[in-house]
């Protein structure tokens, strides 16, 4: 019988679990994953959700169900995980748009990026606590990995939806109520009466999630042009 190989285990702290979770690196199989994703995706810096899924599925070892991971904490806990697997440098790089002498400059200017130094980037804004009045509020949960890949920006009764499906609970000055345990109709009809000043106060929650993102600063080594350039989202960290 063949030797087993032993894997190195690393512990990650995700902002929506109270316990470091526990994964592997990539194996072989893993890899063959990644590789079949790119090959069948139109854009072969693309990742699909259920390549993730699987890949992450396969490599953690905490009790953790990635289908109820929010997806900031999917792609924090991916980066880490391809960190560990590939290595921890990524290279990007970036044409420079600045237009001289009536034409754009067009050079290609490269960055090494450490990713295990992206954090979760959490705006001060953000609060999943909705006060109504003094005495009435609504406590919000994150949408889930599923969740957010049904989502349609452009359709409102879709925002209604999310908006019901992430509500944890209501509270008075003397009661939970939590949204497990309300008819679903009692659920709408609430949701229903909210004045338009709290639905925005919900969207801002929806628009403030902590969300994985770097801010890279670019000088062009050709026209000495400078610019901040904000990368975000997983497909933006890889070549």
């Amino acid at each position: 019988m063949l030797p087993k190989i032993d894997v190195p285990i690393y512990e990650l702290k995700l902002l929506s679990q109270k316990n470091p979770v526990r994964f592997r690196p990539f194996l072989v199989k893993e890899q063959k994953l990644l590789l079949m994703a790119q090959e069948e995706s139109e854009s072969e810096n693309s990742i699909s959700l259920n390549t993730i899924k699987q890949i992450l599925t396969n490599c953690i070892l905490s009790e953790v169900n990635v289908d109820e991971l929010p997806m900031f904490d999917i792609e924090y806990l991916f980066l880490n995980l391809r960190a560990r697997s590939m290595g921890e440098i990524v290279n990007l790089s970036y044409r420079c748009m600045k237009e001289t002498e009536s034409e754009k400059c067009n050079n290609i200017v490269n960055y090494d990026l450490n990713i295990l130094n992206i954090k979760p980037f959490v705006d001060e804004r953000h609060s999943t606590k909705i006060e109504i009045n003094d005495n009435l509020g609504i406590i919000m949960k994150y949408p889930d990995l599923n969740m957010i890949n049904r989502i349609d920006q452009n359709d409102e009764n879709s925002i209604i939806t999310i908006i019901l499906n992430c509500i944890d609970s209501i509270y008075d000055s003397e009661t939970i109520y939590y949204a497990k345990d309300i008819p679903k109709k009692e659920l709408e009809d609430f949701v229903d009466s909210l004045p338009t000043s709290i639905v925005e106060k919900i969207k801002l929650f929806f628009e403030t999630m902590p969300k994985i993102r770097e801010t890279l600063h670019f000088k062009c080594n050709k026209c000495s042009h400078e610019e901040d350039i904000l990368i975000e989202g997983l497909d933006s960290f890889f070549e």
